[in-house]
């Protein structure tokens, strides 16, 4: 039967640990050097807001987060944040209400964000349509002809505008 190599030696082969731990025990008339794992436990509630079910304190356990897992793990914890910011989207000002939920690392960038708040949700569409455009013009001479004669048409600016209020 083959010898289970140690959990300590397969993460130092693996990933080494940044933190080593080592002490000299006198054995006989030499000395050995011992190395000792560096293991952390953190406790506490990491969920901040979530609406997953929390479990008693009693009956939690240690959960191993690395890399790997770190995804699953968030996707099982469901961290939310739900507060109050200063709205300055708005003229009228006050305060907008945020509600974020996380499953993954990746839910922190700023796309992911924006995709959990419906006025900046808006705001992005609104700028990507506006980029379409853009882009349509600039590979369109007739389209852009179009445009710069509704632009210096006041009348025909007005005329427009009042249909789209009826409409």
């Amino acid at each position: 039967m083959a010898k289970r190599e140690s959990v300590q030696k397969k993460l130092q082969r693996i990933r080494p640990p940044r933190v080593q731990l080592t002490y000299d025990v006198e054995v006989g008339d030499g000395k050995e050097i011992k190395e000792l794992p560096f293991v952390v436990g953190v406790l506490g509630d990491f969920s901040a807001a979530s609406e997953v079910e929390k479990t008693k304190l009693k009956d939690k356990k240690f959960i191993n987060v690395d890399l790997d897992n770190i995804d699953e793990v968030m996707e099982s914890l469901a961290p939310r944040a739900n507060f109050q910011v200063e709205n300055t989207l708005t003229e009228d000002g006050g305060k907008m209400s945020v509600d974020l939920t996380f499953k993954s690392m990746a839910d922190f960038t700023p796309e992911q964000v924006v995709q959990q708040v419906d006025p900046l949700q808006k705001l992005v569409a609104a700028r990507e349509r506006l980029s379409d455009l853009r882009n349509k013009i600039s590979n369109n001479e007739r389209l852009e002809d179009l445009l710069d004669e509704v632009l210096h048409n006041t009348d025909q600016i007005r005329k427009l505008s009042v249909e789209a209020e009826n409409e």
